[in-house]
C-alpha cells in the first residue's frame, strides 16, 4: 500500500526554510546569462525557484515525485512528467503555488505513467537530437530554449526574438523520430538594442 503524503510534511515544506534548498546548477546559470537574452539576476532567480520547488517535492515524497519534472524560465514554472495519483498531483500544484515570484504555472503532469529504463533512454536520445538540431539551425538561438521530454512528449520553454523563431523551434522538435507531440510555452520577447552616442 502506498504511503499517503503527510499534510504536516507539506506544510513544513511550504514554509520558509522548511526544506533544504537545492542549488544545483545555479553557478552555471550565471555563466549562461552571458549568452542568453536574460540578465544574470533573472537566471539566478529562476535557478533558486527551481531548486526550492524540486527540493520541496523530494522532501514531501521522493519516490512519489521521482518522475516529476520541474522547469523554470522567466518566472514561469512548468510541471511535467508523472505522479502516481491525484493526491500527488494536487500536492505538486500546492507546492508550486507557494512561490509569489512565479507568474504562471503550466500543469502538464499525467497520472500513473511511471518511467521505465527504456522510456528514460528513449527520452534522453530524443532530447539530445533536438538540442543538436536547434544548435545547428540558423533560425533559432538555441541557448534561449529549454526543453523537457517525457515519454516522447516534448515541452519547450524559453524565449524567441520573433514569431518565425518561435515556430521554427517547435517545428525542429517535431521532426525528431519518437516525438509524440510538442508543447511550446516559449514567448516572443523584445530584445533591447544598444544606444549609440557620438563623442563630444
Amino acid at each position: 500500500m502506498r504511503v499517503l503524503i503527510s499534510f504536516a510534511a507539506l506544510r513544513a515544506c511550504t514554509s520558509t526554510g522548511g526544506c533544504a534548498v537545492m542549488a544545483v546548477g545555479a553557478a552555471a546559470g550565471v555563466g549562461m546569462a552571458a549568452v542568453q537574452d536574460r540578465t544574470a539576476g533573472q537566471v539566478m532567480d529562476d535557478g533558486h525557484t527551481y531548486g526550492d520547488v524540486k527540493g520541496r517535492l523530494m522532501a514531501a515524497d521522493a519516490d512519489g515525485f521521482r518522475d516529476t519534472h520541474v522547469e523554470v524560465y522567466d518566472e514561469n514554472l512548468l510541471l511535467s512528467g508523472a505522479v502516481p495519483d491525484e493526491q500527488h498531483h494536487q500536492a505538486a500544484l500546492m507546492i508550486a503555488r507557494t512561490f509569489p515570484a512565479v507568474h504562471n504555472i503550466y500543469d502538464e503532469l499525467v497520472i500513473g505513467e511511471r518511467t521505465t529504463l527504456g522510456n528514460a533512454v528513449g527520452d534522453e536520445l530524443i532530447g539530445a537530437q533536438i538540442r543538436t538540431r536547434l544548435l545547428a539551425s540558423p533560425r533559432v538561438r538555441a541557448v534561449n530554449v529549454n526543453l523537457e521530454v517525457f515519454h516522447g512528449n516534448v515541452y519547450l520553454m524559453g524565449s524567441a526574438r520573433n514569431d518565425d523563431e518561435l515556430h521554427a523551434a517547435a517545428e525542429i522538435a517535431s521532426t525528431v523520430g519518437g516525438v509524440r507531440r510538442v508543447v511550446s510555452f516559449m514567448q516572443v520577447i523584445q530584445v533591447r538594442q544598444p544606444n549609440y552616442y557620438a563623442a563630444t
